[in-house]
């Protein structure tokens, strides 16, 4: 017989012992099992959710160019981290239409004129929206997101702050804070500094002042200025798209709830002072107030009064205006960087600017500006027209994104469309007009169709008016770096060294 060994235990205790050494190694080998197969199942999910991200991917894209496959989960969102123009030339030169992913957002981009302006003007098709996060960030009901007849409704209304009235109420304001700006510039006796943001700081001052007036406080001013550079920063091109907190979006989110309590009691403030008849309108804010309220006493029924003659809540005009220094303050702050270093690298441009401005002036640095002195800038508005063609600070607009930089740099109408060449805007020797005119459908600076920008005007005097008196108040000396032709791409464009410069006094004419 073969030997065998029979356990007998010989307490209570051990045969527990024995019981439960059995139970454990049953679980264990259990446990050991469904490990291994939660595993292979998650596994088998995770590679079956990625292969099909990549067939989407290549179906949506189809014949387009672009990258034949998409990185995994965050597509090009790495390319946010380093933003380069390159790398958008790269992309817009691909093709007419290409596309990108990011986040698993499929986003087609329109390079040519063509396609640019079918997308513009095609808003049931094409979101109106700068970014993925634009509608989480400045709020999906803001008047910039709509369509159709309610959208168009909107702009007739606002067109009243734009009109030739409005805007010469806006210049002297514009004009003060322009002469304070330059002379806390000249006061600065450190070499070559960054300007950026002192620039940036000028033009949220100057829009701050025009459209909300007396209506915020300095430290008000200060907060939302603060504020506004993280709605800027959230709406980067490609940029992480939700509102987590830590992250840019969401503290833009936070950042537009507070700016937004600061524009909502504007509101209701303008209303009390424009309902006494005696007041008379400050900023763009008093002349829409007072514009609606003298709509509703009107006695006609014209399509004017009527849309002036809606009771518009404190949040929509807070919206409106949210929208007007959102516009203002990132594109304008480009327009103003680069107008200071394209005329430094170009002093014959500037040389004819003030020559302009001192026969404008009569000569008098006193005088206050007017708006039929800005409509004889000629040149100096040519130059304006040239910096936001060579140096357009909105590249890219809505998610099936319309490029406008091919169509600003279009050889055909623009004759080496790498140089800056303020002439090109100037009537021809024998008054014929400009090849650069010769097709309007090209200058994409402001956009095109229902959505283009309603306040083109006013950035265009605003521009020109900055760029005149400081050219006959102060000379400036740009110190060009190996950045200073690199374009960082934020929400706008920006010269990587920020645009280092130096201000120095200039004595009045003789």
């Amino acid at each position: 017989m073969a030997s065998h060994t029979i356990l007998r235990p010989t307490s209570i205790g051990d045969l527990g012992s024995i019981k439960t050494w059995g139970l454990e190694g049953l679980s264990s080998t259990k446990f050991s099992f469904d490990t291994k197969t939660t595993t292979a199942t998650v596994l088998t999910v995770i590679l079956s959710l990625l292969v099909l991200e990549q067939v989407v991917y290549r179906t949506k894209k189809a014949h387009l160019p672009g990258a034949k496959w998409t990185i995994p989960i965050i597509g090009k969102f790495a390319d946010s981290l380093n933003p380069t123009l390159a790398n958008y030339l790269a992309q817009w030169n691909s093709g007419p239409l290409s596309a990108v992913s990011v986040f698993n957002i499929f986003i087609v981009i329109g390079s040519s004129n063509e396609m640019a302006r079918k997308i513009l003007n095609s808003p049931n098709h094409a979101e109106p929206c700068l970014v993925q996060s634009a509608k989480t960030v400045l709020s999906p009901d803001n008047w910039v997101f709509l369509h159709g007849k309610v959208h168009a409704d909107y702009r007739k209304a606002l067109n009243v702050l734009f009109t030739k009235q409005a805007l010469g109420m806006y210049l002297p304001i514009q004009e003060r804070i322009y002469r304070e700006y330059f002379n806390n510039w000249l006061a600065d006796k450190r070499e070559h500094t960054e300007y950026m943001m002192p620039m940036r700081d000028l033009n949220m001052e100057t829009s701050l002042s025009v459209f909300l007036g007396p209506y915020v406080t300095a430290a008000q001013k200060q907060e939302i200025n603060d504020k506004y550079w993280l709605i800027t920063i959230a709406l980067e091109l490609v940029n992480f798209p939700f509102a987590i907190p830590g992250t840019k979006v969401y503290n833009a989110v936070q950042a537009r709830k507070l700016v937004m309590k600061y524009l909502m009691a504007a509101s209701a403030a303008s209303k009390i002072k424009m309902a006494d008849p005696d007041n008379e309108p400050a900023c763009l804010l008093d002349g829409w107030t007072r514009a609606m309220q003298s709509a509703r006493q009107a006695k006609d029924d014209g399509e004017e009064t009527k849309l002036l003659s809606r009771e518009y809540s404190d949040r929509e005009i807070g919206m409106v205006l949210l929208s007007f220094l959102f516009a203002s303050q990132d594109a304008m702050s480009s327009a103003i960087v680069y107008s200071f270093q394209l005329t430094a690298d170009h002093p014959e441009v500037l040389a004819k600017i003030r020559e302009e401005q001192y026969r404008i002036r009569g000569n008098d640095l006193d005088r206050p500006l007017t708006l039929d002195m800005v409509d004889d800038m000629v040149y100096t508005r040519a130059v304006i027209k040239e910096v936001l063609r060579y140096r357009p600070a909105v590249i890219m607009g809505s998610m099936v994104i319309p490029a406008f930089w091919n169509s600003l740099h279009d050889e055909t109408c623009y004759p080496e469309p790498d140089r800056f060449l303020p002439e090109r805007w100037l009537p021809n020797e024998d008054g014929s007009a400009p090849i650069a005119d010769s097709k309007p459908q090209n200058y994409l600076v402001w956009g095109s169709g229902p959505h283009k920008c309603i306040g083109g005007q006013y950035a265009s005097m605003h521009l020109a008016a900055t760029l005149g008196t400081a050219s006959v108040l102060m000379d400036w000396h740009h110190d060009v770096t190996p950045l200073s032709e690199e374009v960082q791409v934020i929400a706008a464009i920006f010269p990587k060294d920020h645009c280092r410069l130096k201000f120095t006094a200039r004595a009045p004419p003789s």
